[in-house]
């Protein structure tokens, strides 16, 4: 199967130069020349399998060229998960949570960055590449620890992450801060999430930068979900719930389900538009947002902006303005025209703002719906979760309980609905805590140990640990200084 960049067609790669590349070199994203089709028996056929295996049958369709290998990656990658890599839990009639974060970090990022390190040296390998790879990754809380931990003393792979430095959690700062391997590197950045994004692609453009790095032995690749090889994964756990809602009896083959999804870089959710591509039944892919509604209004109205006030809230992980992934979702509404999203990511660059045509408006929103959360309707949502269903929810996963109950109340859409869960509530537990009524603790230890008295769910030994572990990386710049710290780190 051969690749194509978002942002000029007659650039093609195949998929283990895809995993390799990261980003194309224009700066397009690189999305399969067409997508695979399953037919329903096939989907049927996934329910007898295990969760490795149902995600290597998935992959396999993309990256042919790794087919023999999948089973083996799989099976290593999700041996590191406490029990089901994506447990579905039935909470009401016609709804469920997706649990993604039974992983090494607690955050769904752990689906595909811990398998992510085997597809990209499986790609070398095939390629016959012996150039170390450096994994340059911006991170807006979760992708910065889960890349760490799954590429942390990969041989061929060093590792450098950039973060908000005030726009993370604690406990998500603990995680990255704390990480210990010989090829890893963390650095705050004075500012926020789309400031170390820009930062990092701005490198991966830059060809003096490529030619300096590769004098030291380094060619530049990306474990943010702009690379292939991070969101491949991710479609795998869409066919897998519906599975686990055929098997239980929820579902008949063929029904259709819904999937809400609290979206920041909008990853996650394309995710499920490439399943739906492939044939899995989704009526409507319900795009969760909070107070940084940018996708809410792109959604609904066809305008996107990024002129507008950026908010901090409690659920770091989507404080984002630029959400790189749309890209992919604008070449396939353009009808795959890369001259035009070329010059929609240029308007979106220099001015800030880009618009869609209604016809791809209209066709958008046959797949999506948009709705957005205050932050008092977040807290809300966890204190009625908990007392109707007696489940925590993490502030993330409580913006798409909340955007999802709206969707319902402006539609009456009684169909089966999947709320995907992108985080454990201990990595966010003083804010879950205050959404249950309840004071933080003294210490952030203390808050892990008053939620899981309150839940009667066993703190994570990795979180409980991080407090007894020393601080490894306390480098802290400017977004200007981003270039000179990898070029720095690579003489090293």
């Amino acid at each position: 199967m051969q690749y194509i960049s978002t942002r000029n067609k007659k650039n093609k790669v195949s998929g283990t130069e895809a995993v390799v590349k990261g980003l194309s070199d224009e700066g397009g994203l690189f999305v399969p020349e067409e997508f695979p089709r399953l037919a329903l028996e096939e989907i049927e056929n996934l329910c007898e399998l295990d969760y490795p295996s149902r995600s290597a049958e998935i992959i396999g369709k993309f990256m042919p060229e790794l087919k023999e290998k999948l089973d083996s990656f799989t099976e290593k990658a999700y041996s590191r998960f406490d029990g089901d890599a994506a447990p579905l839990v039935k909470i009401d009639d016609n709804l469920y949570i997706l649990e993604l974060w039974h992983g090494p970090t607690h955050a769904f990022k752990d689906i595909a960055l811990t398998l992510l390190p085997y597809l990209m040296t499986g790609s070398k390998e095939q390629l016959g590449h012996k150039e170390k790879t450096l994994i340059l990754v911006a991170t807006s809380g979760d992708t910065g620890k889960a890349a760490l931990e799954g590429f942390k003393d990969v041989d061929g792979t060093d590792v450098i992450v950039f973060y908000p430095q005030d726009g993370v959690s604690q406990m998500q700062k603990l995680q990255m801060t704390t990480t210990t391997g010989g090829n890893v590197k963390v650095f705050g950045i004075n500012g926020n999430f789309d400031d170390a994004q820009t930062a990092v692609k701005k490198i991966f453009t830059d060809k003096e930068t490529a030619d300096i790095i590769a004098k030291y032995g380094y060619n530049l690749s990306s474990a943010n979900s702009i690379n292939w090889g991070r969101l491949v994964p991710q479609i795998a756990y869409y066919f897998s719930s519906y599975c686990d809602m055929l098997s239980g009896g929820q579902i008949k083959l063929g029904d259709k389900v819904n999937f809400c999804v609290p979206s920041g870089n909008f990853g996650n959710i394309l995710a499920g538009y490439y399943a739906k591509q492939m044939g899995l039944p989704v009526n409507m892919l319900i795009c969760a947002s909070n107070r940084n509604n940018v996708l809410t209004d792109f959604i609904s109205g066809g305008e996107y902006s990024v002129k507008r006030e950026f908010y901090k809230t409690t659920s770091p992980s989507m404080d984002i303005l630029i959400s790189s992934n749309l890209e992919r979702l604008l070449f396939e509404l353009s009808g795959r025209n890369d001259a035009l999203i070329a010059e929609r990511m240029e308007k979106l660059k220099s001015d800030g703002i880009y618009s869609i045509t209604e016809s791809e408006l209209a066709e958008m929103q046959k797949s999506f719906y948009a709705g957005c959360a205050e932050e008092d309707t977040v807290f809300n949502t966890v204190g009625e979760y908990f007392d109707e269903y007696g489940y925590v929810l993490d502030t993330h996963t409580s913006v798409a309980a909340s955007v999802y109950a709206e969707y319902v109340a402006a539609t009456g859409d009684e169909t089966p609905t999947v709320i995907v869960s992108t985080a454990s509530p201990y990595k966010f537990v003083d804010d879950v805590l205050a959404a249950l009524g309840e004071k933080a603790g003294k210490t952030t230890q203390a808050s892990l140990k008053k939620l899981e008295d309150l839940s009667a769910m066993p703190i994570p030994e990795t979180l409980g640990g991080l407090f007894s572990m020393p601080i490894l990386h306390k480098d802290v710049i400017d977004k200007s200084g981003a270039k000179d710290a990898v070029i720095s780190y690579c003489k090293k």
